[in-house]
């Protein structure tokens, strides 16, 4: 089983470096880049589950486990990245169909109101007749207008993502740190147990040869 793991998580590493490489030029790559993400995710989470059991029978039980989430987590900040490019990527292709479409229905509605203003219809109104109310129409200027607004919008939404994924990268940095950390502090015990038992060893030792010392000098008394 582990050595199944093990295989799957090479091919995710190529893939994963292969991804964070990768220009995303279409709607459709950005759709393969999200769905190999949602493969190499589950793929690192069965990779942790795996390390989580091989840790319990080691004797440093935490420092292991440690390791395997450190590893877990830089895999998946890195997969995280790749999701946030290929989402932007498609809000953006979004946006970007849309303001064409709205183009086309200006210049088809400026086109249709020029036809109008040159060619009036002859009026055929009766005395009898009232006049009936004209439809609401959404003007060009409104349209700019809400067009302006979403751009807005767009440019709040990249900026927070930008912002998380700063954080993200600033709390992967601060993990490091502290993994590192407690790496130092549990060497340093080991030193210091290590001194402790080599003092307890070096003092038995003494001991002993005191002992054998006074018990040679008794018998030579008698």
């Amino acid at each position: 089983m582990m050595g199944k793991v093990l295989t799957l998580m090479g091919g995710l590493l190529l893939a994963g470096g292969a991804l964070a490489q990768a220009t995303i030029g279409s709607v459709e790559q950005a759709d393969t880049l999200l769905a190999q993400v949602a493969k190499d995710r589950a793929a690192v989470e069965a990779e942790f589950a795996e390390s989580e059991q091989v840790c319990y029978t080691k004797f440093f039980v935490n420092n292991c486990l440690d390791k395997a989430k450190d590893k877990r987590r830089e895999r998946l900040a890195e997969l995280r990245a790749i999701e946030i490019d290929a989402n932007y990527f498609k809000r953006k292709s979004a946006v970007e169909q849309r303001d064409r479409e709205l183009t086309d229905r200006n210049q088809r509605d400026a086109a249709e109101d020029a036809k109008r203003a040159a060619n009036p219809p002859a009026p055929r109104v009766t005395p009898e007749e009232k006049p009936r109310p004209q439809p609401i129409k959404t003007l060009p200027a409104q349209r700019q207008a809400e067009h302006a607004a979403r751009e807005q919008q767009r440019a709040a939404r990249d900026a927070a993502e930008a912002s998380e994924r700063a954080k993200k990268v600033e709390d992967y940095n601060r993990k490091q740190a502290e993994a590192a950390e407690r790496q130092k502090r549990v060497a340093e015990k080991k030193a210091e147990r290590e001194a402790k038992r080599a003092q307890r060893e070096a003092d038995e030792a003494a001991k002993k040869a005191a002992e054998a010392e006074k018990a040679k000098q008794h018998g030579q008394g008698k």
